[in-house]
Order: structure tokens, then C-alpha cells, then sequence
């Protein structure tokens, strides 16, 4: 017999009281906000078609099956990383507050520590230590025994400690800091720069091989103060506008358009009051998201302007070896 319109009704219910937090955990296992939100969209249609008559709580039911679904999805996720262009940082995450993404405790730098983990070591981490779901259903989620799913947490846990910032930023200063190196590395102001860079500071920028970006790490303030003030030499004190400050994944940042039309974020790792990681992400198709939450829609904006989406470069730009931060 097929399902009543109230029995829907309150099944839908059901499913959007707890859709944050299977957000929260599809976008935790796999890094990407689109990606996470197609495994809860494949979450609901399992749930419609459930007995759920015979599930006895919802929560655990439903995080068991999004979780599934994205240890399936990790393993072509993976492959796909193997032949990315240049470093992968994960989808930035402009916190709103809005779908409780963002409300836990993992920032971007514990979500880059998060990728060296193999699938199962990251899902325990996750659910258990990061989401409080008790190790048994830990276990019946992953299919082990709860042994083995402890021993996967103590790994996983051992490997992303130092990821931990043992002093988090409070949030005035950090918005203080962003503020400070946005002006001061649009404008090339490297007296000012040398006061908030960590002495080995590390920048690592993603652009999919769609845009400019940097294909490696680079390491040291002095190698950043270098970079900065050519940037300033080539492209004047005029190459970047701010769009709006923000928190991007826990850490202090912006986002900003660089040399007119190229949208960009900016992440800020920050320890003793200087910056040391930043985190930038100039690839289009990771920065969908960030345009639809943070700019409003312009009638008759559909390809161009500062509203419009970001578009893939052509190959002119996929230039080796260089990128404007």
C-alpha cells in the first residue's frame, strides 16, 4: 500500500529535522558542499522508500545511510584527486549559521589533516569524536567490530592531533588580522606583511587547473614577502576588491575578486597572532555555493558582472608555475 499523504508529510518532517547534521557529516567525509548535499538528497529517497515502521530512531538510521553513501562516493572522490591540477583544499564553507554546517568544532586545517586519513579512519573520527554517536553504532555503521572501530578513532585522533591549534583565535582578533592582510597584500605593503606572517608560514592555493594558482605549497614569509611585492610591481595597488569578510570552515578570512572578475577566498590559520597557513581557493566550480550564499542574485546578470557565477578560463591562463594570490 502506498504511502498517505500524512505518513509523507511526517516522514519529510522527520527528514528535516535532522538534515543539518547529516549535512554536516556528508560534507566532513567527503570535503565538498555539492557533493555533501547530493548524498543527503540520495539519503531522503532511501528514507522515503524504508519501512519505517520497523526504524526505531530516525537519527541513527539516517546517519548510518549518509555516512554509507559517502564512503562509497569517497573511493571515486579519491581517483579523482590523484589526477587533480595542483594542491586540493576542500570546498571553503562560508559559515552562516544558517544550516548547521558549520556549527562544530573542525577547521579548515583540521579538515586538510582530515584527507590523510583512509576512508574508514576518517568516518570514526567523524561520527564518534567530532558528532558524539556512541561507538556501537559507530560500528553497526561501518560494519566492525567495536574494537576495531575504537582502534580506527585512536589512529585517526593520533594523526590530526597536531592539526589542533592549541590556542584558537578569538574571533575579534582574527577578523582584525584578516582585515589588516587583505590591506596591506592588495596594496603591497610589506613592512606591514612581515608583521603578520609566522615565520614559516605556508600557502597553498587551489584552482582546479580551471584558473591561475599556485601547482605547490610555498613555505616561509620571506618566499610570501618576495611574491607579495612582485604581485604589487606587476599588478599596481588595484588588483583586488573586497567582497565581504567571513569565517570560512572556523578560520578568519574574505572573499574577494582579483583583477576585476576572479573570484577568490581566503582562509587564515592563525597562532600567536601571525598567520601561519592561508588558504586559498580560486577554483570556479568549489566557489558556486560561495556566490549564491554571500551575493544576491541581479536581474539580468546571467553571465556577466559581479554577480554572475564564476566561468572555467580558457587555456591562456593555465600557465605553469605562477598565480597572483
Amino acid at each position: 500500500m502506498p504511502p498517505t499523504d500524512t505518513q509523507t508529510d511526517a516522514a519529510t518532517a522527520t527528514f528535516e529535522a535532522h538534515r543539518p547534521r547529516l549535512l554536516r557529516i556528508a560534507y566532513r567525509m567527503l570535503g565538498s558542499r555539492s557533493e555533501a548535499e547530493d548524498m543527503v538528497q540520495d539519503t531522503w529517497l532511501r528514507w522515503i522508500a524504508a519501512d519505517r515502521g520497523a526504524v526505531a530512531a530516525p537519527y541513527p538510521f539516517l546517519a548510518r545511510i549518509v555516512t554509507r553513501l559517502c564512503l562509497d562516493q569517497m573511493k571515486s572522490a579519491r581517483a579523482r584527486r590523484e589526477t587533480y591540477v595542483g594542491a586540493w583544499l576542500p570546498e571553503p564553507l562560508v559559515e552562516t549559521g544558517e544550516d548547521g554546517v558549520d556549527e562544530d568544532d573542525l577547521t579548515l586545517t583540521l579538515m586538510m589533516a582530515l584527507e590523510r586519513l583512509s576512508p574508514l579512519e576518517r568516518a570514526a573520527f567523524l561520527l564518534h569524536d567530532v558528532f558524539g554517536i556512541p561507538l556501537g553504532e559507530v560500528a553497526d555503521t561501518l560494519d566492525r567490530e567495536a574494537a576495531a572501530v575504537r582502534q580506527l578513532a585512536v589512529r585517526a585522533r593520533r594523526n590530526v592531533q597536531s592539526a589542533r591549534p592549541r590556542f584558537p583565535v578569538a574571533r575579534e582578533e582574527g577578523e582584525r588580522i584578516a582585515h589588516a592582510f587583505f590591506a596591506a597584500s592588495a596594496s603591497g605593503d610589506i613592512a606591514t606583511l612581515r608583521t603578520l606572517l609566522a615565520e614559516d608560514v605556508v600557502l597553498c592555493s587551489d584552482g582546479g587547473g580551471k584558473v591561475l594558482a599556485f601547482p605547490n605549497p610555498i613555505v616561509g614569509s620571506e618566499r610570501l614577502l618576495r611574491l607579495f611585492a612582485g604581485v604589487r610591481r606587476k599588478w599596481g595597488p588595484k588588483r583586488a576588491a573586497l567582497v565581504a569578510p567571513v569565517w570560512i570552515d572556523g578560520l578568519p578570512g574574505y572573499i574577494s575578486r582579483e583583477r576585476g572578475d576572479l573570484l577568490q577566498t581566503t582562509a587564515l590559520a592563525i597562532e600567536n597572532g601571525r598567520i601561519t597557513a592561508l588558504y586559498i581557493t580560486r577554483n570556479p566550480d568549489k566557489l558556486r555555493h560561495v556566490l549564491r550564499q554571500v551575493l544576491p542574485p541581479v536581474a539580468g546578470a546571467a553571465g556577466t558582472g559581479p554577480h554572475a557565477e564564476p566561468q572555467p578560463r580558457g587555456s591562456g591562463e593555465r600557465r605553469p608555475g605562477g598565480a597572483v594570490p
